[in-house]
């Protein structure tokens, strides 16, 4: 009888331990998922999708939606001609002339964040569009400074040829 009752024992509380030592697991997966879940929509909130705080001059206006395109398409056109011809032999001036870009994008996106908060504000906008400016006079600086560091290169190497 003794041993009977014990089996019923062994196998009633073998069950229950078995279902108490899954539970933990189990728990334990949830809690994991659940922190890859909520970790992964932070990773898209601030780094995929970052411009949720930030406004365009577009937003604001049609006029200003082409005051923004046409400094846009010449920024870019300026770029393409700077990377044609950047020296390649001169990755110090290169590394500090993309960072000075970075750091004056860097600008533009604040006065985003701040048209964001400001939408109506004249002041903002006026900054945005002198920025372009600034940009694009900077940019045609560098591109002339370029073309005539090109052209005494060029006229020096002729030079040498000649008397060679």
């Amino acid at each position: 009888h003794l041993e009977r009752f014990e089996r019923k024992l062994d196998v009633r509380f073998g069950k229950a331990a078995v279902r108490r030592s899954i539970v933990p697991y189990l728990l334990k997966a949830a809690v994991v998922t659940l922190l890859v879940t909520l970790s992964s929509l932070w990773t898209w909130d601030n780094f995929i999708r970052p411009d949720r705080n930030r406004m365009k001059l577009s937003d604001v206006s049609p006029q200003y939606r082409e005051v923004e395109n046409y400094y846009i398409h010449q920024v870019n056109n300026m770029e393409s001609e700077l990377s044609s011809l950047t020296l390649a032999n001169d990755k110090a001036h290169n590394e500090m002339l993309k960072k000075e870009m970075k750091s004056m994008d860097s600008v533009y996106v604040q006065l985003q964040k701040d048209l964001k908060a400001n939408p109506e504000d004249e002041r903002i906008i006026n900054a945005m569009i002198e920025h372009y400016q600034t940009k694009v006079d900077v940019m045609s600086y560098i591109l002339n400074q370029l073309k005539e560091l090109r052209n005494e290169n060029t006229n020096t190497r002729e030079d040498e040829k000649v008397s060679i």
